[in-house]
């Protein structure tokens, strides 16, 4: 999966479909996610995908309004509701050669939406059993 038409599709696919296997199946196994919300980089592909699988569900309204794709550095911008908050975002994506993640950030504007998020995501993990 080295076309950047193909990987796009297939994280739509993810995204908006919510496809956990086939999200598993793209984080490398050294995977770094960065939130807004942690100091330090979360790694490994089991707190990574906790973390992309909890924000699919906290998330409503989620679209991509613009893509970026220069070779494996991707920028995604998007918008969506948590709550009644609207934000917007930026999600960095970087793969391997192989078609995996191997850096995921996100971040997120505006304060209050970013607060709420963080919220929501700490509720959701919660509800998940992942403690971070």
């Amino acid at each position: 999966m080295n076309n950047q038409s193909e990987r796009l599709a297939v994280w739509q696919r993810v995204v908006f479909e919510r496809d956990d296997a086939r999200l598993e199946a793209l984080l490398a196994p050294d995977v770094r996610f960065r939130s807004p919300f942690f100091w330090k980089p979360k790694e490994g592909p089991a707190i990574a995908g906790a973390i992309l699988r909890a924000a699919t569900t906290v998330f409503s309204d989620f679209t991509y309004q613009r893509e970026w794709l220069d070779g494996n550095d991707w920028a995604l911008e998007f918008s969506a509701k948590v709550g009644d908050l609207s934000v917007k975002g930026i999600d960095l994506i970087r793969w391997n050669d192989g078609g995996e993640i191997v850096e995921f950030e996100v971040l997120v504007r505006p304060a209050n939406g970013l607060q709420a998020l963080g919220m929501a995501m700490a509720a959701r993990l919660a509800e998940m059993g992942v403690t971070l």
